[in-house]
């Protein structure tokens, strides 16, 4: 799972790039013109502590790392999510039942 760490490739999705939402997530997506996706987390400082934080983007890591490795997901995108203030409340399977939401209404979950 490659990542997007530059504040220029993130301005970049936000700008360029269609997004979706739910209650929980937002989720942004771009064409990279590159073979695998590059993923991006934003958490506000006022979801959580650093320590919530860090908790929350390690899960959504996780989240990612099992569907690309067990799903059908298409590739060649910049993705971010942005999390929202009721997301701290979730356990492990509801954020990820979320994300798994999120990626299908995308068109990124391919049905073969």
């Amino acid at each position: 799972m490659e990542s997007l760490k530059k504040n220029k490739d993130f301005r970049n999705v936000y700008n360029n790039g269609k997004s979706i939402a739910s209650r929980y997530l937002v989720m942004y997506k771009l064409e990279n013109n590159f073979e695998c996706n590059r993923y991006g987390f934003s958490i506000s400082k006022k979801i959580a502590n650093a320590v919530g934080r860090n908790k929350l983007k390690r899960r959504l890591r996780e989240i990612i790392r099992e569907i690309e490795k067990k799903d059908n997901i298409i590739f060649g995108f910049d993705i971010i999510f942005i999390a929202r203030k009721p997301v701290v409340d979730l356990d492990f399977h509801r954020l990820q039942s979320d994300c798994i939401k999120l990626i299908k209404k995308m068109g990124l979950y391919s049905e073969d």
